[in-house]
């Protein structure tokens, strides 16, 4: 099939290689700004795999032109750091249109963001999507290569709307074998596993990530036993989150588990020590790392300002909030995606999840 991949970072080069080492056309597009990325591989229009597994993949297409982009394909696949999703909409949204699928791997509630964009745009049967997790544990390994660690096995997948689940799932499944579905794009934003370990275990390592500059096994050695009871506090108040809002969503050590990235335990510590993926992972080389930049205010500062609405107590959260922006000496609350940017203000907790059907 005909795949547009949206960015040019770490997931989005390895989701384009992969697919066009599967057979699939596929046309990479990267925003403007960041049209550095695309010129190791323009004349190329190849990104090699690192790996035994690995190889040349061969593309169709770069570039940055979001109306050749959006033309493409009815099937786009975006994957950039959730803090991006606005200025992509800048230039996606007005060459949408209806029947297209466009997938946020992952998501971090940014589906709902898009939807803002569209409903002002006057757009409408465009199908969103998001995921929990990115698709694979991967990194750039040069500028026109990448390495995948491990694939999830189970993408979970939320649909906005809802009703077009049925439309938007088949055709990520042929693109991600065994994606799942989530009753819809509020459950999977909750789901989101990324927020819940990065934040903690960056900002309890932030000596020792500025001291050795991340040269050291971030989830085998920086996810100690005490920073995974700061995880599971984070993740009480997510899970309080979910059941105020109806839904009943896995703890971080089941979620893990399920995504693949280590053997089923009630003990995140275990899960996490057994993992050959996350334990292949070293730690950011800076503390100003999308680790934090990302998942502070798109991940648990969304969640804490959703909790403030439907006035549930995330202590931990906050504190975390708190402390990033001290140690970067930048105010995070002031870029929280919250309830007015998700199209979710004033709306109790039956009325979000009525907004997602």
């Amino acid at each position: 099939m005909r795949v547009t991949v949206l960015g040019g970072g770490n997931t989005a080069f390895s989701i384009a290689a992969t697919l066009a080492r599967a057979g699939h056309e596929v046309l990479l597009w990267e925003h403007p700004d960041f049209a550095h990325t695309l010129d190791p591989i323009r004349d190329s229009l190849t990104i090699t795999l690192d790996g035994p597994q690995g190889g040349p993949g061969i593309l169709a297409a770069v570039t940055t032109d979001p109306a050749e982009a959006c033309a493409w394909s009815d099937t786009l696949l975006c994957s950039v750091p959730s803090y991006a999703h606005a200025a992509f909409a800048e230039r996606l949204v007005p060459h949408l249109r209806p029947g297209q699928l466009l997938a946020l791997l992952p998501g971090n509630l940014g589906s709902l963001a898009f939807a803002k964009a569209l409903d002002a745009a006057g757009k409408t049967g465009v199908i969103l999507a998001e995921s929990d997790t990115a698709p694979y544990v991967c990194r750039k390994s040069a500028p026109d290569r990448a390495v995948i660690w491990g694939t999830v096995p189970a993408l979970g997948v939320g649909v906005w709307p809802a009703s077009q689940t049925g439309e938007a799932l088949p055709p990520l499944a042929e693109l991600f074998p065994g994606a799942k579905p989530y009753a819809h794009v509020i459950e999977a934003g909750l789901s989101a596993l990324n927020p819940v370990v990065h934040p903690p275990g960056v900002l309890m390592n932030a000596g020792r990530i500025e001291r050795s500059r991340g040269e050291f096994w971030f989830y085998e050695e920086g996810v100690t036993p005490g920073v995974v009871r700061a995880i599971e506090a984070l993740d009480a108040e997510r899970l309080a989150l979910g059941r105020a809002l109806g839904l009943d969503l896995a703890p971080v050590a089941e979620a893990f588990a399920a995504a693949g990235f280590g053997p089923a335990s009630p003990d995140l510590w275990a899960v996490i020590n057994g993992s050959r993926m996350l334990t292949a992972l070293r730690a950011p080389g800076a503390l100003d790392s999308r680790w934090v930049t990302e998942d502070i205010p798109c991940g648990i500062g969304a969640w804490a300002a959703l909790g403030d609405a439907l006035d549930i107590d995330t202590p931990t959260m906050d504190a975390l909030i708190t402390l990033a922006s001290a140690v970067l000496a930048r105010d995070f609350r002031a870029e929280i995606r919250g309830p007015e940017a998700l199209g979710l203000a004033g709306l109790d907790a039956r009325e979000m999840i009525l907004r997602c059907g």
